[in-house]
């Protein structure tokens, strides 16, 4: 009887980005709550907590000073300013998950997303969340309930750049059905996850293969 496949493969980074309010926290949450081998990157940033956030569960919440810090010494995969606050990849727990074959999900803009896919491009899987209308995403934004008018004003403004980006992602869903949106995300892992790039013990397993007597 011939020796079965070692279990080896390849963690992936799952991207994730969309205009705020368009739903990819709560899609993103969802896959990690239901995927035993999805984990979530937790940031740093340096705004404040939201009401029900907690330090090292939604982020990791740094001053300016500490931040800056951790760009001096390369400790970030990638880092950027958004809407006016430093967000950045913490780099050695994503590697470790990678090289251990675990599977990371990053919910972040398009900035970061460019920034994590060119320095290692066959390693992520990009995703992009779009609003069913504008109206739609104001009236998120409103019920939200978690930013002054001034600000969903200026979020509004910027969900209109961000959504411009949309040709450089890999899958592009409308969240205008939760349900649905999450269902195709979902597939859009799995797939991912099957990936030659990602099973490195195929190419073993099928020389073993084809050396074994019919």
């Amino acid at each position: 009887m011939a020796a079965s496949a070692p279990v080896q493969r390849r963690g992936l980074m799952l991207v994730i980005s969309s205009p705020s309010g368009a739903g990819k926290t709560s899609l993103s949450r969802r896959l990690v709550a239901e995927q035993p081998n999805l984990e979530l990157s937790v940031s740093c940033t340096t705004r404040s907590p939201r009401p029900g956030e907690e330090d090292g569960r939604e982020y990791h919440f740094v001053t300016a000073e500490r931040f800056e810090t951790m760009v001096r010494e390369q400790a970030f995969l990638e880092h950027a300013l958004v809407h006016e606050h430093l967000y950045g990849t913490p780099r050695e727990p994503v590697m470790q998950a990678l090289a251990e074959g675990r599977d990371v999900l990053f919910d972040i803009d398009w900035q970061g997303a460019m920034s994590i896919a060119s320095g290692a491009p066959e390693d992520v899987v990009r995703v992009f969340i779009l609003p069913p209308s504008m109206a739609a995403l104001r009236e998120r934004l409103h019920l939200r309930a978690q930013d002054h008018p001034g600000v969903i004003e200026r979020r509004l403004e910027r969900a209109r750049e961000e959504i411009r980006m949309w040709p450089e992602y890999d899958y592009v869903l409308v969240n205008d059905d939760f349900e649905r949106a999450y269902a195709e995300l979902a597939n859009i892992y799995e797939a991912a996850r099957l990936t030659r790039a990602r099973n490195p013990w195929i190419g073993p397993f099928v020389e073993r293969l084809l050396g074994e007597d019919g």
